[in-house]
């Protein structure tokens, strides 16, 4: 098995009573927790956090978000120029971006008032002892 990230594509179905979206393909047998983050504005940055232990999976239920994602390579010293992939997520396509173990994330909203649902493989006790986090700035300038 892989250990990159990777996207779960979910669809929708509309009819005269409204619309139905689904991400029939993504397992939640391993979920133990979720939250939600709402971003009212696009200056905000949240980066970067890591985990060694824990994989995520990101939802956006309204607005568009970009991700950065970066491979950990050293727990205690990551290399500052480690390759950043960038996922956007954009609530119309319906789509489950899956972060397995190993990786650092950001997040920034490119629509007013975005929200996303990350589910969590931990609950929140073993979470706290797999939190690293870095500066925003500490694998090379954020681009807007």
């Amino acid at each position: 098995m892989e250990n990159l990230p990777k996207i779960i594509q979910g669809g929708a179905h509309t009819d005269q009573r409204g619309t139905i979206k689904f991400v029939n393909d993504f397992d939640m047998k391993q979920v133990r927790r979720f939250y939600c983050i709402v971003h009212p504005d696009i200056s905000t940055i949240r980066a970067w956090r890591a985990h060694k232990l824990e994989q995520r999976w990101f939802y956006v239920s309204k607005g568009v978000f970009k991700v950065k994602l970066i491979c950990i390579d050293d727990w205690e010293n990551p290399n500052p120029v480690l390759a950043q992939q960038t996922i956007v997520l954009n609530a119309a396509e319906n789509q489950v971006l899956h972060i397995p173990v190993g990786y650092a994330s950001g997040l920034q909203a490119l629509e007013e008032d975005s929200e996303m649902i990350i589910f969590a493989d931990s609950d929140i006790t073993n979470a706290k002892n797999d939190d690293y986090l870095f500066p925003v700035n500490y694998f090379g300038e954020w681009e807007e």
